[in-house]
């Protein structure tokens, strides 16, 4: 859909530089969706993984945020195997309800309840990021969190447009189950993409 280098502005590896690539079709869909434009694959025009990862190559940083969109909705090996060829490390923003693919340096991996994560993903994790839109998605984060391996980041991220309201519900929630941390999505704050 359309592929840009920019700050990655949430989760474990905030603010480093990344190049996102952002893959066109999404079964999953979530109401709240900031690019529900990413859902119809047939919208975006089909790029060779080499003219994909020359145009990354392009800046200096060598982290690539493969995402959606649902980015497993499409086979990753051939572009992840060139990105890391090239020097890049492979991250992956996924909420996990198709098969996985390709080789990946992180995977984020973010449940929905539109579509759960297929059950062989969810230990593949390294940080689970969960969107809270209301207060029933507590209990839905700790589903997840119960599942993952001991390693991985747990993070409560607010829903853009319900912040004002659940930000709070989450200090308390992580004051109260600290081995949860708040993840923000601070390229909106600076007004990047």
């Amino acid at each position: 859909m359309e592929s840009f280098y920019t700050l990655q502005g949430e989760g474990f590896h905030q603010g480093r530089a990344a190049y996102f690539i952002r893959l066109g079709g999404c079964d999953v869909g979530c109401f709240w969706c900031d690019v529900k434009e990413s859902w119809d694959a047939s919208q975006h025009p089909l790029l060779s993984v080499e003219a994909i990862v020359g145009e990354a190559k392009k800046y200096p940083g060598r982290l690539a945020v493969i995402t959606g969109g649902e980015p497993l909705m499409h086979s990753l090996d051939e572009l992840t195997h060139a990105l890391q060829a090239a020097g890049f490390e492979t991250n992956i923003e996924t909420s996990g309800s198709s098969p996985l693919s390709g080789n990946w340096n992180w995977i984020c991996l973010s449940p929905k309840k539109f579509k759960a994560p297929l059950p062989e993903i969810v230990p593949l994790a390294h940080e689970l990021k969960v969107i809270i839109y209301n207060k029933h998605d507590f209990t839905w984060a700790e589903t997840y969190a119960a599942q993952v391996n001991p390693t991985c980041k747990l993070y409560l991220q607010p829903e853009w447009d319900q912040s004002d309201k659940v930000t709070p519900l989450i200090i308390d929630y992580i004051k109260s189950n600290p081995q949860w941390e708040l993840s923000l999505q601070v390229h909106k704050y600076i007004h990047v993409p």
